[in-house]
């Protein structure tokens, strides 16, 4: 069973989570660790974050320096393929534009299909580091969109070079796309935004996931907006429960999301991360408890070095 269908068949809000793959080196214990402190919720998929190769100046056996390509993490195949062995969870892997071209793609594709893995989030992904703009990856693509298309002829039967697969499909990838409640940063305004996001939905998207936001009422704001404008599909709330004092002005800068005045009001007052974890965990179940009283299909919690306080969110408000 599909995502969409665990979501649009769940009698109450769903959960789900998300995990960052393992640095480079590292065992995927810490991986088994976090999902072992969350399967007891009974989370209906896991998705798992993708990420590009980064530009790094290495040290030559000459003693000069090059400008190479290196990657920090395994590739999303592998820990998606490992953690539906374990736990027999749906697993959602990221598919990106950034840093992967039409070739990657397909072959990734062709991986999860073989693994029988048909859920996937596509995204663009952020830029290079190196790179003031996004700059779309030789032979890749610029936006979600565009991958989209590649999904869509693949399901088709088609790769990317028009050829027919040798089997009929018997199994297509279901899809969901991002959406931004405050609107992306590179959008000059929300009603463009959610043009967009349109364009995806009626290009195959089953549901939209958010970015993180802080105050419910932009959530619910923008998914009634998408609902005039005849979006249909499940928009799924993404949270994610502060742990840190420094996230007060860091989220907001990287993610491009606002912190409410009396949320932040009480961060400030805090003295160490543990006390802004706490307080932390206190809004975030706020956020969680309101969302399922409203009947939100399910809830995405980004979980990245905070599985702990989503745990005491969840047991709070689920």
């Amino acid at each position: 069973m599909k995502v969409i269908d665990l979501i649009n068949n769940s009698k109450s809000t769903a959960f789900s989570f998300e995990i960052l793959p393992p640095l480079k080196g590292n065992s995927i214990d810490m991986v088994y660790k976090t999902i072992d402190l969350l399967r007891e919720f009974d989370p209906k998929y896991i998705n798992i974050t993708t990420h590009r190769s980064q530009m790094v100046y290495k040290t030559m056996p000459n003693g000069l320096y090059q400008f190479v390509a290196e990657r920090h993490r395994p590739g999303t195949v592998a820990v998606a393929a490992a953690i539906k062995n374990k736990y027999k969870i749906n697993v959602v892997p990221h598919i990106l534009c950034s840093g992967f071209s039409k070739e990657e793609t397909e072959y990734v594709l062709i991986d999860l299909d073989f693994l029988g893995i048909h859920d996937l989030l596509l995204l663009r992904g952020d830029k290079a580091v190196q790179d003031k703009s996004f700059t779309p990856t030789a032979n890749g693509y610029a936006h979600a969109s565009e991958l989209q298309k590649q999904i869509n002829q693949f399901n088709e039967g088609f790769f990317i070079d028009g050829t027919p697969q040798l089997q009929k499909k018997n199994t297509m990838f279901s899809y969901g796309v991002a959406g931004y409640p405050e609107k992306h940063d590179e959008a000059p305004n929300l009603d463009s935004d959610i043009y967009w996001l349109k364009q995806k939905v009626e290009n195959g998207a089953d549901y939209v996931v958010t970015q993180m936001f802080f105050d419910n009422q932009k959530y619910f704001d923008f998914v009634a907006r998408c609902r005039q404008e005849g979006i249909t599909v499940p928009i799924i709330p993404g949270l994610k429960p502060i742990t840190f004092m420094n996230q007060l002005t860091v989220l907001p800068k990287i993610f491009h999301v606002d912190i409410p005045e009396d949320f932040a009001v009480e961060l400030r007052k805090c003295k160490s991360d543990e006390e802004a974890r706490i307080v932390g965990v206190e809004w975030c179940t706020k956020q969680t408890q309101e969302l399922i009283k409203q009947g939100v299909p399910s809830i995405h919690f980004y979980s990245m070095m905070a599985a702990k306080s989503v745990k005491e969110v969840v047991q709070k408000a689920y």
